[in-house]
């Protein structure tokens, strides 16, 4: 599914049960030493679909450990994003050549919980979420809202080394298009594809599942 959403340069793998007999890189299985049942499986599935990706772009296996925050360390020259929820986990990769910025996220087409809702959402966003859930009853844009941000953070940070709030950025879906756009609330940061503002990206709904993706292309070069 996840590849409908991103260009042809990204490659994309994706599973919907565990695949309990994968093997880790002892540096991975450290990571996850001590960790529950339910972590330790979205973790060997999430690497899995990773590994599966890089191959398509002609990269052998290797470990894929967690930076400062968390997130995936690929290979020299490589970048993508990883993400997991109930029945779902999935990953995407480029080559760092073709692709400056890259994110994706699934979520459960289900509300957020309680309380949650006043912690993401900027209040304009509040206002677009409630004519959204007029729109279309049948998505949970507040959930679908959190799995852009998440989008939007993943491919944020590994390009400016920056922390990014829910509160930095402020998010509005297209729910005729597919699409949706992010405005950076802070500075332009300077990247090699000129200063970074803001974010467009795509989402989907299907199987019970929210995905959403970012995919910041190089420009042609001159």
């Amino acid at each position: 599914m996840i590849e409908e959403l991103l260009p042809a340069c990204v490659a994309c793998a994706e599973r919907r049960t565990d695949s309990y007999d994968a093997l880790l890189f002892a540096e991975e299985q450290a990571l996850i030493a001590n960790s529950v049942e339910k972590r330790r499986n979205e973790f060997t599935t999430a690497r899995v679909c990773a590994r599966e990706a890089l191959q398509t772009l002609g990269i052998a296996p290797a470990p894929i450990l967690s930076g400062e925050r968390g997130e995936p360390l690929w290979p020299s020259q490589v970048l993508g994003s990883i993400t997991h929820c109930e029945a779902y986990r999935g990953a995407a990769v480029a080559r760092a050549e073709e692709v400056l910025a890259l994110g994706i996220d699934a979520e459960p087409n289900a509300a957020l919980p309680d309380g949650l809702i006043a912690d993401i959402a900027r209040p304009e966003e509040i206002a677009h979420l409630q004519r959204l859930q007029a729109h279309t009853p049948t998505v949970h844009w507040d959930r679908l809202l959190f799995s852009a941000k998440e989008s939007v953070y993943k491919a944020w940070f590994p390009l400016t080394r920056r922390w990014l709030g829910f509160e930095d950025a402020t998010v509005a879906i297209d729910p005729d298009a597919g699409t949706f756009h992010a405005q950076l609330l802070l500075a332009p940061v300077p990247t090699a594809g000129g200063p970074l503002s803001a974010f467009s990206g795509r989402w989907m709904q299907r199987g019970g599942i929210l995905l959403s993706a970012i995919a910041w292309t190089r420009p042609p070069a001159r």
